[in-house]
């Protein structure tokens, strides 16, 4: 009896293509499916140290929802490097000029902080609306309802 043990071979020809709608999906459990995905945990024979997830695609990000008050309250910080550079920007405003960094960096905080985690997020492509130009790649649709 041998244990199977996948090796770095091979994984880029494996990997699949998936469609995510974010339509009416709530931003923080849309980034964890997307997450687990690209990270390659829905497969039986995940590795923590190799990137073993599939690409996805997420569509209408614009469409996507925020539960509770985090509409209202949730901020996003950056420092300009300069002394006093402390920006502070709301979710409304952000969500308003761009959806999908909204998205990415909602799935990016779920990731490892490795260079395996960059890898991982370099496979996740975000479209704000319904339009992508992976068409030649022939993704599935994930629903991500039935994903538990």
């Amino acid at each position: 009896m041998s244990t199977y043990f996948p090796s770095g071979t091979g994984l880029a020809e494996k990997r699949r293509w998936y469609v995510v709608d974010a339509a009416g999906q709530p931003v923080g459990r849309l980034a964890t499916h997307v997450a687990r995905i690209l990270m390659g945990k829905h497969k039986p024979d995940w590795t923590p140290f190799l990137d073993m997830g599939d690409h996805v695609i997420v569509i209408n990000a614009r469409r996507a929802i925020f539960k509770g008050g985090k509409a209202t309250q949730k901020v996003y910080r950056y420092h300009t490097l300069w002394p006093g550079g402390l920006r502070e920007i709301n979710v409304q405003e952000m969500f308003a000029k761009h959806p999908e960094w909204v998205i990415e960096w909602a799935v990016q905080g779920m990731l490892p902080k490795t260079k395996l985690g960059r890898a991982m997020a370099r496979k996740l492509k975000v479209y704000a609306d319904a339009e992508h130009p992976h068409a030649a790649q022939r993704p599935e649709p994930l629903d991500l309802s039935r994903e538990r």
